[in-house]
């Protein structure tokens, strides 16, 4: 399977930056004929401040974003795994960071909010607090992407093992990662801990990550970017730099049965109170 990574620096302005991501995603499928495609997290809207991501987002089905990506997942016959964009959600005042999945005739095929919520103080006293505007999933998902078990989370779920973990259980072969990862954490662990989520759980990682600078109000923020595809020996298969455009690579399924077999972690498993 032929997967494309789209790395973006996604704004405030929806439309340009479903512009952006309809250009490569164009782009991508002329270059390199993919199968699958995914885009980075909230690639429809990101940052502004509260009252602007009410505005940005879309009750689902339907809207700009999912419009958009049904019908381009249909006319190219790809999958599009659509990172994540701002859901509404009737009686909320927070919006969902939630994943669409689109398959090669532009149906819906899963649908993921992301679950653990980025409430936390950087390094340089940034503080990010994803909840008070975010509401969290709860769901556990994983889809088949023709033959290929595909597990779904988002950025800051990366930090939790007991997600991959769960994905695995329920056969996940490839995990994909929408990211928006900050420059500050992201120089120092965003590689190792996608190489860990991939290795422990014998997987191929597929992330695509945000790169640049936005502004959360009146301050500047800055993504990582590096989108990258991991293999489930922990080997990178592709990788961005931290520029806007997409990296690609295959996924083969006989490589993650060789790797499990070789380390059969799953059956080695012992449980613990």
């Amino acid at each position: 399977m032929k997967v494309a990574l789209i790395q973006m620096n996604s704004g405030s302005d929806k439309a340009a930056n479903l512009q952006a991501a309809r250009g490569l995603i164009e782009q991508a499928v002329a270059e390199e004929k993919p199968d699958w495609i995914c885009l980075p997290e909230v690639f429809d809207f990101m940052g502004g401040t509260g009252e602007q991501k009410r505005a940005a987002a879309e009750t689902i089905p339907g809207g700009p974003a999912y419009t958009m990506l049904q019908g381009l997942a249909k006319q190219h016959a790809i999958f599009i795994h659509a990172g994540s964009i701002l859901e509404k959600i009737e009686g909320e005042r927070r919006v969902g960071n939630t994943t669409l999945v689109f398959n090669r005739e532009g149906a819906e095929i899963a649908r993921y909010r992301k679950i653990h919520m980025f409430d936390i103080t950087a390094p340089d006293g940034a503080q990010y607090n994803e909840s008070a505007s975010m509401m969290p999933g709860d769901a556990v998902v994983v889809y088949d992407c023709e033959g290929v078990a595909v597990g779904c989370s988002i950025c800051y779920d990366l930090r939790f093992p007991a997600l991959f973990q769960a994905l695995a259980d329920k056969g996940a072969e490839m995990i994909a990662l929408p990211a928006a990862f900050t420059l500050q954490t992201g120089k120092d662990h965003w590689e190792p801990l996608i190489r860990a989520r991939a290795i422990e759980n014998e997987v191929y990682f597929a992330a695509s990550a945000q790169a640049g600078t936005h502004m959360q109000g009146n301050e500047p923020r800055a993504t990582w970017g590096h989108s990258m595809l991991v293999d489930p020996w922990g080997h990178v298969v592709a990788r961005a730099s931290d520029g806007v455009g997409y990296v690609a690579g295959r996924v083969d399924p006989a490589r993650v049965k060789k790797v499990r077999a070789m380390i059969p972690v799953a059956k080695h498993r012992v449980p613990l109170a």
